[in-house]
This record gives structure tokens, sequence and C-alpha cells, in this order.
């Protein structure tokens, strides 16, 4: 449900936003947090990242590595890819 918040904000010459303080406070977005971005039709929807795998997009059995996320089955193939080598 699209809820009007009554804040609007221009786009800069380098194609940024600035997302309003209280939209960050609550939705708990600090700096260098990931924001998944979708398009749906003429809607852009902004998604905090919900850490997910960055191969298959699984959100099961994580691994963090540099804030980057690997499941737990795609680094079994990643393992045995280079064990093999």
């Amino acid at each position: 449900m699209k809820k009007d918040t009554g804040m609007s904000r221009k786009v800069d010459e380098l194609g940024r936003i600035v997302i309003p303080k209280e939209i960050r406070e609550k939705f708990e977005i600090k700096t260098n947090d990931r924001l998944d971005i979708y398009v749906e039709n003429d809607v852009i929807s902004l998604v905090k990242d919900s850490h997910k795998c960055i191969f298959c997009s699984s959100t099961k059995d994580l691994i963090d590595h540099n804030n980057k996320h690997v499941c737990n089955k795609c680094m079994q193939k990643l393992v045995k890819k280079f064990m093999i080598m």
C-alpha cells in the first residue's frame, strides 16, 4: 500500500537523491547499507538488502564475508570447484 510521506527530493546531476533522515531512521538504514532497486510498471522501489546470496539469491544459511553473502550451498560448490583446480 502506498503512503504519501509529503516529502520530495530533487535528483542531483549525478542521479542521486537523499533519503530523508526520518525515513532512514524508521527503516534503520545506515551509512553503507545496501538497498535493492526494483521497478514495476512506473514504480521504483527501494528495499533494504535482505541479506541474500550473491550467486543464487537464497536467504538461507548465509555466510558473511566483507559484507557479501554466500549461502552454504553455493559455498560448497565454490570449494569443490577450487579444490579440483
